[in-house]
């Protein structure tokens, strides 16, 4: 099964809609029997590319995002994440995890305001590719998650088997 369909099936349990923003490729995600969007923004521009395309696209005031190479996440993202930019007033809630003691950001995972696109998109156009750095600027809420494997992502022959064998061994 595509790393990319573990995650829309978890998605369709959580949220309304799903979509999958993508760079290439676009015949194998519409397999998936999702909307898919190519990113509004060319050359490969990374994840912020991909979330400016989500929310091009978004019909509601809030857009969860999700990376397609990180199969494991956690069951409730959407909902962890909802409830801290409600309690914090906040316009991005980003996952995080505790790692050797230290906060490490999960800053693809994140639920943000659909009314964000224009800065976004500016901020693309003046070269940001940096999540963590372009959500500073935004009443930004993080949020712990306890299972920092939860987070793996493959993106390359030994990291999914890598993935696979963590897998094996939690089911």
């Amino acid at each position: 099964m595509p790393l990319a369909l573990h995650g829309v099936l978890r998605l369709q349990q959580q949220v309304g809609t799903v979509m999958v923003a993508v760079n290439r490729n676009l015949a194998a995600y519409e397999a998936m029997g999702v909307d898919v969007w190519l990113d509004s923004v060319p050359d490969f521009a990374g994840p912020l590319a991909g979330m400016l395309t989500g929310l091009e696209r978004c019909e509601t005031p809030w857009l969860l995002a999700v990376p397609c190479d990180a199969p494991s996440f956690p069951e409730n993202p959407a909902e962890r994440l909802a409830r801290a930019v409600a309690e914090n007033d906040a316009d991005i809630a980003m996952a995080a995890t505790r790692e050797q003691g230290k906060v490490r950001l999960q800053p693809e995972f994140c639920l943000l305001r659909a009314m964000l696109m224009e800065d976004l998109m500016a901020a693309l156009q003046a070269g940001e590719r940096e999540i963590e750095r372009w959500s500073e600027r935004h009443r930004r809420v993080i949020v712990e998650f306890d299972d920092a494997g939860a987070f793996f992502d493959a993106n390359t022959p030994e990291e999914l088997h890598r993935l696979q064998q963590r897998q094996l061994h939690a089911g």
